[in-house]
Parts: structure tokens; C-alpha cells; sequence
């Protein structure tokens, strides 16, 4: 069976059951697993000096255990390259945690607040109902690209291998790939490397979002992905932007600081609702199933 084949069961294994929870109550999800090595790796390696080798020591490990573990799970065969593809694709799980956002927000701004805490890092508690749908719209445009996109793409590249190594860096950066005093050195390989993995990716994503909207404004789409704080976030978040005709980023508060980003879109509405989450979780699904019709074709042609 080709990568591309088992892609496409995998993506709609994931679609139709995602993360059933009585699985992930008996035994680590993955997820957790590589968080806990990417910890074990900062307590190890992360000392006093020579940070930024033992950074690139740090990212070296994630691509070895990546690779290795990658290698012996293909062995099992198809079904279970199938299998640990789906658990390690976040469709379903994104679509969830994004919905409990809008339906929060729809019985409540309180609930609305507690539900976006979930996935986003920003402050919440002084959001009104724009900022929470803002956020939760962010976070819906970036996680397709981190948590669905980014992973397929580098299993149709390099299979369980390419899979299991983005997730492992992908991890890592969310841990360590801060610019404080104690990431700043010792996170800059993984952070670096997240970015180069995701480079094709995060331009993918937009171009999927854009062709399903048909949004023609491809250079704004550019244009305003150059503002955004990461190389490559910027790029599903602006074609969601237009996709759904909103500003998004802009000011938002992090640890007690109001940081001023500047609006992507910015001529786009800026008073969002609960509604407003609601198309973007339809934009995610229609991207969805472009990406899958684009592997179903791979799969034929293979």
C-alpha cells in the first residue's frame, strides 16, 4: 500500500472517531509521551552553559528516537502505520476543541473564556466576545496547519519516520522554542528546525483555505503573513482571515502584558461572534477534504 493510500484512511479514521478518551484513560497517549521526553531532555541537557549545543544535542535526540520509532512501527505493516497515522492526525480533536469555544460562547462570555483558555496561551480573563472568537479562529487556522497538514504532509514524505519526527520537533518547540532566559538558547535548534518543517506546510494550508473560499488575493495573503511573529503561522491565518472576510491577530495580552500585533486582514470586520467559529470550523472541514481529494489522487496514481 503507498504512503498516499494509507493517508487517506488514516485521515478519515481520525475524522470519524478522533480521540476516544476510554483508550487514552488506560494507556499515555503519544502526545504525552513525547512531551515527557522533550521534559526529561530539558532537565538533562538544559544547564548553565553551552545551552545552544545542548540544544542542538536535544533536537538531535527527538530525530533519532523519531526516525527509530518510526522505522520499527512500519514494520508492523500497513494497518498499523494506518492506525498510529490517525492517532497522531488532530482534525477531529481541533474541530472538538474549537466547537466547545462557540458553543461556550454561545450560552455565555464566561464560558466562552474558559473554553479558549483550552487551547490558546494568551490571557482570557479580560476578553470580550470578539477576542474570544478571535482567538479561537487563530487558533483554528494554525493548529489545521500544525496538527493536520504539517503531519500528513511529512508522512507522504518520509512515512511513520517523517510523522513521528515533525510531531517530536513540533513538541518540542511548544515546550522550549521560547526567546526567555532559559529557552532562548537551549530551545533555538528545535524552534529553528519547527520552522523548516513547517515552510511548506503553513503555505499549503493557506493555499487549501484560499482555493475552497476562493480567495484570489493571494499576494495580501503574503503580504499579511509577513506580520505575523513566526514564519509560517502567518500564512493559514491570513487566508482564514479573507476566507471569512474578519481581522484577525491584532492586540491581545500575554502574562499581564498587552502586546500590540498588528491586524491581519485589517480591513476585514473586527466585531466577531460565536457564528464566526462556526464558519471557520466549516472552512477547516472544507480544507479537510480538499487535502484528502488531493491524496485520494496521489493513491490512484500510485
Amino acid at each position: 500500500m503507498s504512503l498516499a493510500a494509507a493517508l487517506v484512511f488514516a485521515l478519515l479514521l481520525d475524522a470519524l472517531f478522533g480521540e476516544p478518551e476510554s483508550v487514552w484513560q488506560h494507556i499515555p497517549h503519544p502526545a504525552v509521551l513525547m512531551g515527557r521526553l522533550v521534559g526529561l531532555l530539558d532537565r538533562r541537557l538544559n544547564a548553565d552553559r553551552s545551552e545552544k549545543a545542548m540544544g542542538v544535542l536535544a533536537a538531535t535526540v527527538l530525530i533519532t528516537v523519531g526516525a527509530v520509532t518510526g522505522t520499527l512501527l512500519s514494520l508492523a505493516g500497513p494497518v498499523a502505520e494506518i492506525i498510529v497515522a490517525a492517532v497522531l492526525l488532530a482534525q477531529r480533536s481541533l474541530v472538538d476543541h474549537v466547537s466547545a469555544v462557540s458553543s461556550g460562547l454561545g450560552r455565555s462570555l464566561a464560558e466562552g473564556r474558559h473554553a479558549v483558555s483550552m487551547i490558546v496561551s494568551r490571557d482570557t480573563a479580560g476578553m470580550d466576545d470578539t477576542a474570544v472568537a478571535r482567538s479561537a479562529i487563530e487558533s483554528a487556522a494554525e493548529n489545521l496547519s500544525d496538527g493536520v497538514i504539517a503531519p500528513a504532509f511529512w508522512f507522504l514524505i518520509a512515512g511513520l519516520p517523517g510523522l513521528i519526527i515533525y510531531k517530536l520537533v513540533n513538541t518540542a518547540d511548544s515546550m522550549i522554542g521560547y526567546r526567555t532566559p532559559r529557552y532562548a538558547e537551549f530551545g533555538w535548534a528545535s524552534a529553528r528546525l519547527d520552522d523548516l518543517l513547517n515552510l511548506v506546510p503553513a503555505r499549503l494550508t493557506a493555499w487549501l483555505i484560499a482555493l475552497c473560499a476562493g480567495v484570489t488575493d493571494l499576494r495580501g495573503v503574503r503580504a499579511d503573513a509577513a506580520l505575523h511573529r513566526s514564519p509560517n503561522a502567518g500564512w493559514p491565518e491570513a487566508a482564514m482571515s479573507r476566507a471569512l472576510g474578519v481581522a484577525l491577530s491584532g492586540p491581545r495580552a500575554y502574562d499581564g502584558q498587552m502586546r500590540d500585533f498588528p491586524y491581519v486582514n485589517e480591513a476585514g470586520r473586527r466585531t466577531l461572534r460565536s457564528v464566526d467559529i462556526d464558519a471557520a470550523i466549516g472552512m477547516l472541514w472544507k480544507a479537510w477534504g480538499l487535502f484528502l481529494i488531493l491524496c485520494l489522487g496521489l493513491a490512484l496514481l500510485n
